[in-house]
């Protein structure tokens, strides 16, 4: 799933590339796609793009005349940026993975696709973004919290950290790749609770936070968008990589598995060499 770095570095390449540009015309392929019905994608037509913008994990288009396309890419969707289209023809709906296109006065533009067969990519025609129910229920950015509101946010919810870490209403941009992440890099297990971490372990918690996702938003900037999920992994030290060593203490990484995700972990790092149970409310095996 796209994340905070990742959105961010769409957003700048959007800003770099589109700003300027008039909508030709936005194409619907995936009707269960587009969220809302007023304006009507016609209303696109003719506005220029005059910014690019991040909400959390939601890309923000901005074009002129208050309009804004607002874009969740979910867990499998992705932006594709084209110098040119292989056919002026309309899109026609169908089975196939492009569920929307940008069409640019210049030629160019850009699909948003989404594979598998969980089609939850989400995208709003709105004249102001909060009229976006998750932009709406956002909680303050998770890179840009200082201690004493990441603390209090953290706080506000009695749960497992990695949860309450991922839960947009809480903090906004942390999804499952990086909270992985975020907790290796904070010597925290990810069933930690809330209501029990100490002052000391918050302020470690939130200068994980801001490295790890600077660190990703500076290698992310300047890529161009098909070169970001390769990007991504490459700076992934937990995450995605059970079964290898870890690079900080040589431990092996382990996983726990959900119904519908997974977490990785380092025992030595995390856990205080105990592995978790693998069952989705385990605690630490005593």
């Amino acid at each position: 799933m796209p994340e905070l770095p990742e959105v961010e570095a769409l957003a700048g390449y959007l800003r770099e590339r589109a700003a300027g540009r008039r909508v030709d015309r936005i194409e619907i392929a995936a009707i269960s796609a587009l969220k809302t019905y007023d304006p009507a994608p016609a209303a696109a037509s003719g506005r220029t793009v005059t910014d690019a913008r991040r909400h959390g994990k939601f890309l923000d288009v901005v074009l002129d005349g208050e309009l804004h396309l607002v874009v969740h890419l979910a867990r499998a969707g992705w932006l594709h940026y084209r110098e040119s289209f292989p056919s002026a023809a309309p899109l026609r709906p169908g089975k196939g993975p492009i569920a929307l296109r940008v069409r640019l006065d210049d030629g160019s533009g850009f699909d948003l696709t989404e594979a598998g067969t969980q089609k939850k990519l989400a995208a709003y025609l709105v004249t102001d973004p909060a009229q976006v129910p998750g932009v709406a229920k956002l909680g303050p950015d998770a890179l840009a919290a200082d201690l004493p509101t990441f603390a209090e946010r953290i706080r506000s919810r009695r749960g497992q950290v990695k949860g309450v870490l991922t839960d947009q209403a809480v903090l906004a941009g942390v999804g499952n790749a990086y909270s992985d992440e975020i907790l290796h890099a904070a010597r925290l297990s990810p069933f930690a609770l809330t209501d029990r971490l100490t002052d000391a372990q918050l302020a470690a918690l939130h200068e994980a936070t801001r490295r790890v996702l600077g660190d990703a938003v500076a290698r992310s900037l300047g890529q161009k968008a098909a070169e970001l999920k390769g990007e991504k992994r490459s700076g992934l030290t937990v995450h995605a990589r059970a079964g290898l060593p870890c690079p900080v203490c040589g431990d092996t990484v382990r996983e726990v598995s959900f119904a519908d995700s997974s977490l990785q972990y380092c025992p030595t790092c995390q856990t205080g060499g105990k592995p978790l149970a693998d069952r989705r409310l385990s605690r630490l095996v005593r």
